[in-house]
């Protein structure tokens, strides 16, 4: 079992959240950073495999203020010289699925052949409504689940999806879907260039441009790709059709042995052929301490932080991993006698948690939980 990292992006601790504004306070967003790139390094030093983090914008309170998942990744490269770094992810309703395809590509390049990425629906809608790239799209939760508005973003997300995966495989294509068409139908280009025609693919010497393609090809012959965190057997069973691998935060193990199982059913379908335990990830919040009641103390200000922010969301608190070793372990172990498990995302409480709790916990759960599943 190999075991990465993700993080939220959150500007502050608890007090300098709560004073307000955070995400506005550019001295907090550069130690934000600065305190990201040093626990990523650490993280690799001490045997993790992946540091994730999400997209999301208009973050003036602080709480996930991760902008660009690309410069993300970036940053967190340079920190790093052997560790996966997942974008997790774009989100569907902001993104031209093209660009996309062509920033995962340029990212697997400039990272040495070690991005991973996920593709998500979106979910907070002031800043969906404020980035979407079609009017009639919205951002989706609890609050419109089942409705017409929850139909139509999955829709779009298929697609999107489905454009995505084609582009990164594919030296040139042509798509037509409800959504996007690429290229554009019966585009001929304005002007003549011999360049297309004669050492390009696609478009022929009238110019007419039947199909495009990304450059570069991604330096991975197949980038590992996530479902985001997801509970939902539905969404798992769609990323089997393209060997996506749901992060899935739940405790219940009939649940999750129910989803293996599933995933496992639809990605042969499809003709897909994996190792027993690439089906899924799993994972939890983490904190790890010399105690249980000293990681319970620890763990406060994160509870604070998934009552203020996630709940409201309609997000139900994750499996906890909060505990001494010991604990860690017997939980770990539980679950995975349940369901195989080949990588599990840990969410650790960075910019809540200052980087020596934080390396605190990194290191004590590399030298007496990891080797326990290695």
């Amino acid at each position: 079992m190999k075991f990465g990292l993700f993080v939220y992006c959150t500007v502050g601790r608890r007090a300098e959240l709560e004073a307000s504004m955070a995400g506005r306070d550019p001295a907090l967003y550069h130690r934000m950073i600065d305190e990201l790139g040093r626990t990523a390094a650490f993280a690799e030093q001490h045997g993790y495999f992946a540091f994730g983090h999400p997209e999301h914008h208009l973050q003036i309170e602080g709480f996930e203020i991760s902008n660009d998942p690309a410069l993300m990744a970036m940053w967190l490269g340079r920190h790093t010289r052997r560790m996966r770094i997942v974008t997790c992810g774009f989100v569907s309703t902001v993104n031209n699925p093209l660009a996309v395809a062509e920033k995962i590509a340029t990212m697997d390049h400039m990272l040495g052949g070690r991005f991973g990425v996920g593709l998500v629906r979106g979910y907070q809608a002031r800043w969906v409504e404020n980035f979407k790239v079609r009017p009639e799209l919205a951002a989706v939760g609890p609050w419109n689940k089942n409705t017409p508005d929850d139909d139509l973003n999955r829709e779009y997300f298929n697609e999107f999806v489905d454009i995505v995966t084609t582009a990164l495989a594919s030296e040139t294509f042509s798509y037509r879907g409800k959504f996007w068409n690429f290229p554009p139908p019966n585009f001929v280009n304005p002007h003549e260039h011999p360049v297309y025609a004669r050492f390009g693919q696609g478009v022929d010497e009238h110019m007419a441009i039947a199909e495009v393609g990304i450059a570069p090809r991604p330096l991975q012959e197949e980038i590992p790709l996530y479902g985001g965190f997801s509970a939902s057997l539905r969404t798992a069973k769609f990323w089997a059709k393209y060997k996506g691998r749901p992060i899935v935060l739940a405790s219940d193990t009939d649940f999750l042995q129910l989803l293996w199982r599933e995933w496992r059913q639809v990605a042969e379908e499809h003709g897909h052929d994996v190792p027993p335990g690439a089906e899924a990830c799993w994972g939890g919040i983490m904190i790890c301490a010399e105690t249980d009641a000293k990681a319970q103390r620890l763990f406060e200000d994160m509870q604070w932080f998934w009552k203020t922010w996630a709940t409201p969301f309609g997000q139900g608190m994750p499996e906890l991993l909060v505990g001494s070793p010991d604990t860690i372990n017997q939980r770990i172990e539980r679950v995975a006698a349940a369901v195989p498990i080949d990588e599990a995302f840990l969410l650790i409480p960075a910019g809540l948690h200052t980087p020596e709790q934080l390396e605190d916990s990194l290191g004590l759960f590399a030298e007496r939980v990891m080797p326990n599943f290695a």
